[in-house]
């Protein structure tokens, strides 16, 4: 038999995670403490987070400061801002993980999909051929091979040098 080690589950499965009032993503910033809260960059309008409960390793998400559900509710400049970073991110993943493609969009909207749907975020997913294997498949579990630290550490070092 096989084991999946994922020790960082403990705190949430133990119910020890820090509880947040309103919204995350807005409340991450402002606490200033960007390894704890997993951004791994930041620039004028908008910031890159790692999804901590990612699909594949290096599963980021591109995020607005302003808290808005509608991505027409940004500026020009808002906008501008947050596909240069998605640009930088892209840049990042691929020297990070290499992928063979990225999954990238937003759901807007609860009817959409969005887990998180009062404040608008785009999700940056790398993807290889093969990575959907037996283990999703036959048991509807995914395996993550790399803990969050160790992605928050390769893509914020990735992230300052990506331009």
């Amino acid at each position: 038999m096989e084991h999946m080690w994922a020790p960082w589950r403990m705190a949430y499965i133990a119910g020890e995670e820090e509880k947040i009032d309103g919204c995350i993503f807005c409340a991450f910033p402002e606490k200033n403490d960007d390894e704890r809260y997993l951004i791994v960059y930041r620039s004028q309008y908008c910031f890159v987070i790692l999804n901590k409960f990612p699909y594949n390793n290096g599963h980021v998400m591109v995020v607005p400061y302003r808290h808005t559900h509608d991505l027409l509710a940004l500026t020009p400049v808002e906008q501008q801002d947050c596909q240069q970073t998605l640009n930088k991110a892209i840049r990042a993943l691929r020297t990070v993980y290499n992928p063979e493609g990225i999954n990238m969009g937003m759901n807007m909207g609860r009817a959409a999909g969005a887990g998180i749907e009062e404040h608008i975020h785009y999700h940056l997913v790398p993807r290889w051929n093969g990575d959907t294997n037996f283990m999703p498949v036959v048991s509807g579990t995914k395996v993550i091979s790399e803990s969050l630290r160790q992605t928050w550490e390769k893509m914020r070092a990735a992230m300052e040098d990506a331009s």
